[in-house]
């Protein structure tokens, strides 16, 4: 008897480390799928570019009027430029330029792993670069949401930018983690945590103070608005909060109502467009500084 329970305890112990190992592989796999032509009604071309994340970066560009600056659109986990899509239309719309792409391991842009923010930060980099090559007068800002947004945060040196928008993005990954898990399988489960962020050495060559944009933000002194969902149980309003306190000066907060961590600019499209862009006029305009 006392054989066959240390057989179960065993056979236990290892079907529940694989299951774990098994939660961390689809959390970082790749999601690579092809994207297809530019809707028909955009103006605007396909283009790629190099990134020290070892990707060819994959995207669309807009061709905006001159002085009128240019948007960068950074999408979120698992996602690609599709998600950003409809603010790229309405910003184009507005007479700016707007840069939408994959990042590695996303869409088009192929990639090993999905890295949370750490090779993705390069990518906004080589993005950045890209667009000042495009247009060298022009003042450049950017949209990152959540994913989007830790790569922004992330990216070292920081990213020459005039102005960013920074929607429902994560303090650290080990919050980032447990909530997600948290939400699945209730409060027990924060039991996992460790033994998924424990994956990011073996998996990517990181470790969690890698994956820390709470201890970036202070240093970014370009102006910053937070935009949170008031109910959001991925990035929670306290860690939101958290997040901007770190930031220093220019910055504002916008908390949207009952909102989860969701695309708020199809939650709350008339306010999110009036917002956002009075933000980027006022700082990328040049009639305005």
């Amino acid at each position: 008897m006392k054989h066959r329970l240390i057989i179960i305890v065993i056979f236990l112990s290892v079907v529940f480390v694989a299951t774990v190992w098994i939660i961390g592989t689809l959390l970082t796999s790749s999601v690579n799928q092809l994207i297809g032509e530019l809707p028909s009604e955009i103006s605007a071309n396909a283009v790629q570019f190099q990134s020290s994340s070892g990707a060819t970066i994959h995207g669309w560009f807009l061709q905006g009027k001159e002085n009128a600056g240019a948007i960068i659109l950074m999408h979120g986990v698992q996602a690609n430029r599709l998600a950003m899509l409809d603010r790229a239309r309405f910003f184009s719309r507005k007479g700016f330029s707007v840069l939408l792409f994959d990042f590695q391991a996303h869409g088009e842009s192929i990639g090993a792993n999905i890295t949370f923010g750490y090779l993705e930060s390069r990518d906004a980099q080589a993005a950045v670069d890209y667009v000042h090559s495009l247009l060298p007068k022009e003042k450049i800002g950017v949209i990152g949401v959540s994913m989007g947004g830790a790569a922004f945060l992330l990216a070292k040196p920081k990213l020459n930018v005039n102005a960013v928008v920074l929607e429902m993005v994560y303090p650290t990954i080990e919050q980032a983690v447990s909530n997600r898990i948290t939400l699945r399988l209730g409060n027990w489960s924060t039991i996992f945590t460790p033994l998924l962020t424990l994956q990011l050495k073996p998996r990517l060559g990181i470790g969690i103070k890698d994956l820390r944009p709470i201890d970036n933000v202070g240093s970014i002194d370009i102006p910053k608005l937070f935009i949170v969902g008031e109910k959001d149980e991925l990035t929670t309003l306290k860690e939101s909060n958290a997040l901007f306190a770190a930031a220093n000066e220019p910055k504002d907060l916008w908390i949207i109502p009952n909102a989860n961590h969701v695309d708020a600019y199809s939650l709350v499209k008339d306010e999110y467009e009036k917002k956002v862009s009075s933000f980027f006029e006022n700082y990328l305009r040049e009639s305005n500084n």
